[in-house]
């Protein structure tokens, strides 16, 4: 006997198994087909900063940044070039995290390059590492935009380069600026 993908049920001919298999198909979760290329980088030793950095400078649309630590100054300096550039910069970030002085300091000279930037209001931390460019690049993992992020940390980078993917990041990321009951302007 052949034991079908429902409990309980036997089948005594593979015609069976082809009929639940088929059902199971039809009926269970619908996943979307993505032709997607995904890079992994881990820190320290592929510096994966310096990858985000190569995204950043390539954008030409939008870079919009969610992450909880961003202090790096090579980071800092490629949103401010890509600003120069006339890219529509935004960054996310956490409101606990400006008790740290390099993360005040980075977030004032993006400021002072007039890139908007909001924290979150809402009382868990934004755990969020995704950066999102040109509907084409959005990146996560576990990588925080900080030196011991790039060099020093155990950390993780992914780097999926997949339009429909990138759009979708982009909308979540549009949903969290545009909620000003979870977050709001930061003003030093």
């Amino acid at each position: 006997m052949i034991q079908s993908p429902l409990p309980y049920v036997r089948m005594r001919s593979c015609a069976g198994l082809l009929f639940w298999l088929v059902v199971s198909v039809l009926c269970g979760p619908k996943w979307e087909v993505s032709a997607a290329s995904v890079e992994v980088w881990y820190s320290p030793e592929d510096e994966p900063l310096k990858r985000v950095v190569q995204i950043y400078e390539h954008a030409t649309r939008y870079i919009f940044v969610a992450v909880y630590g961003l202090t790096s100054p090579l980071a800092v300096r490629a949103l401010v070039e890509a600003k120069k550039r006339g890219v529509d910069v935004r960054v996310i970030s956490d409101r606990e995290r400006l008790d740290d002085a390099k993360q005040r300091m980075a977030l004032s000279v993006l400021q002072e390059a007039r890139i908007p930037i909001k924290v979150n209001r809402h009382d868990g931390l934004m755990h969020l590492k995704q950066v999102v460019v040109d509907d084409e690049v959005n990146t996560n993992g576990s990588m925080n935009h900080t030196t011991s992020g790039n060099r020093y940390n155990d950390e993780r980078l992914d780097v999926i380069r997949d339009h429909a993917l990138a759009a979708r990041a982009r909308v979540k990321f549009l949903t969290m600026w545009n909620d000003e009951e979870r977050f709001g302007p930061w003003k030093e």
